[in-house]
Order: C-alpha cells, then structure tokens, then sequence
C-alpha cells in the first residue's frame, strides 16, 4: 500500500483509463475519498455494481466538490465542456488534469475554464487496450507504461512532482513534454497505426474478390494484429483524428512518401532495399521488447494468454 497523497479524488469519465485508475487508486489505497461521475446512469450504475468508487454523480460538479485531484477521462472533444462545467465547483489548490492523447487541443479547450486558483496540468498515461467501459479497466494497465506531463509555462513546480508522484504510485514511469512535441510524437507511435490499422480493415472488407469468411478465416496471417487496433473506441479516435489533425496528417504524408518508395523497390525488384528495410524495422521492434514496452513471447503472448 502506498501512502495517501490525496484526501479526494474526482474521476470524470470511467472508460477503460478511468476504470482502471479506480482500481489501482483502491489497491494502492491513495486516497480516503474515491468520487466518480459520467453522464450516462446506465454506466454510473455498472460502475457502482463493480465497486469503483466511494461515491456516485451525474453532474461532475457533485464529484469534484472539495476535491484535490481531479481527472478527466473523457473523449477528447469533450473536454472543454467538461471543464466549463466543472469549474465554479473547483477547490482551491486541486489539481486538474486529463488522460487525453492530443494536448494541444486538449488545453486550448480546457484552458480558458481553469480558475487561477487551481493547478491545471495536462497528462497523458500511454497504455490502454482496444476494450472499453467500466469493465474493461484492469489495476495493472498503467504499470511499467510511459506517463507524459506537458505542464504550462508558469505551473507550480510541487504541484506538478505530486502528480508525478501519483502516476508512479500507479506503477507508471515518468516523462515531461512540450505540448506540440507530445502530438506529434503521440501521431506516429498511436494515431497512424490506428489509422493504417482502420483503413486496411476496411480495405479488405470491400474487396470483391475475397469473401469476408476468407478474411476472417486466414486472418492469423497478420490481418488479426490490425483487427484488434480496428476495434479501438470509434468515438475516442474520431475526436483524436479531428483534434491532433495536423501533426496527424504531417505522419500521413511521411508514411506515403515512405510507402511510394516501398511500392517502387517491389515494381524494380530491387531486394537489397527491401532487405535493408526489413532488417531495420526488425531491429526497431527488438528495441521496443528491450525497453520493457512489449514482451518477447511466441506468437505475441497469445498461447501464454489462452494458458493462464
């Protein structure tokens, strides 16, 4: 067990990452008060049934009342109303932050509701599954993955360490970022994927010439890996698609130059390239295992998993 290190707690979202830091707020015992809200009663109700909190709200400004942390998990284009929302009900000296994974727009929604009495610090913990809901959430998703704070230019300094301090007692390990920095980062290593993922999804589903039983019956070949990415929260990735739209489209127009020059060397025949290439994206995937950011099992884990 870990120490207190705040009194309340306000969850506004209790999706996969919401739900998940219910639990390991519950199982690190980081807080005496454990508030949760989200507008629809049908999901406050499964979350009350699955025991995630202390106390149970519609209205987020009930949840965030005297509350010193505050986090919004919550689809990115809804943050800003969130924040209106919320703000005449903020505590002085709570700590307001988000889970989101575009932060430029993320702040310039948010921003402008934040009363200078609190302490607004974006956030974005890198882990999550394709699974959504408050049954989706797991104690251990953050453990071992990247938290990224983009604190504004001006921000209390002990401010920002204690919600480091809370994303580590989540078993989380640390980073700091410029804002723009982090979409763009965040558009190569998350959005594209998805995006590749979604559209080869859909590729193969309107292909005339290959039956959708033939797709899912052979799709252990590497279709399976993109379907799974494909299955991702719809409402979550189109908000990310409309808010990190530049650096997003900046990767899209990298990863075309990249794929014109792949279709070239398969045209030419030239294997040099392609075996140069290959070995390159092998060696990156071996540095992502030595990192601690994936583990080196057959078959992605899979027959571990289906074991256990």
């Amino acid at each position: 067990m870990s120490e207190i290190l705040f009194e309340k707690i306000a969850l506004i979202g209790i999706g996969l990452i919401g739900s998940s830091l219910a639990r390991v707020i519950r199982r690190e015992g980081l807080t005496n008060h454990l508030a949760i809200s989200t507008r629809s009663q049908a999901t406050l109700d499964e979350a009350r049934a699955l025991h995630l909190g202390d106390s149970y709200c519609l209205d987020p400004r009930d949840a965030v009342h005297d509350a010193d942390l505050v986090i919004i998990s919550v689809p990115v284009g809804s943050s800003g109303a969130v924040a209106e929302q919320i703000a005449p009900a903020l505590k002085p000296g709570a700590i307001v932050s988000d889970v989101g994974s575009t932060k430029a727009s993320v702040i310039a929604q948010m921003q402008p509701h934040m009363p200078d009495h609190v302490h607004f610090i974006p956030g974005h913990p890198i882990a999550g599954t394709e699974k959504s809901g408050p049954a989706a959430g797991f104690a251990e998703l953050f453990q071992g993955r990247w938290c990224i704070l983009t604190p504004l230019p001006g921000t209390d300094q002990a401010a920002v360490e204690r919600l480091g301090r809370f994303w580590e007692a989540c078993g989380s390990r640390l980073d700091t970022m410029d804002p723009n920095h982090h979409d763009k980062v965040l558009a190569i290593v998350s959005h594209l994927p998805h995006i590749i993922a979604y559209n080869i999804v859909g590729t193969a589903d309107d292909l005339e010439t290959v039956t959708q039983s033939e797709v899912i019956k052979y799709s252990a070949s590497g279709f399976r890996d993109f379907t799974r990415l494909a299955a991702s929260d719809p409402v979550m990735w189109r908000d990310i698609c409309l808010h990190n739209k530049d650096a997003i489209l900046e990767m899209l127009a990298r990863f075309s130059e990249d794929l014109a020059s792949l279709q070239r060397a398969i045209r030419w025949g030239d294997g040099d390239k392609l075996f140069e290439m290959f070995t390159h994206t092998r060696d990156v995937r071996r540095s992502i295992i030595e990192a601690g950011q994936e583990v080196d099992l057959p078959d992605f884990g899979r027959q571990a998993a289906t074991k256990n």
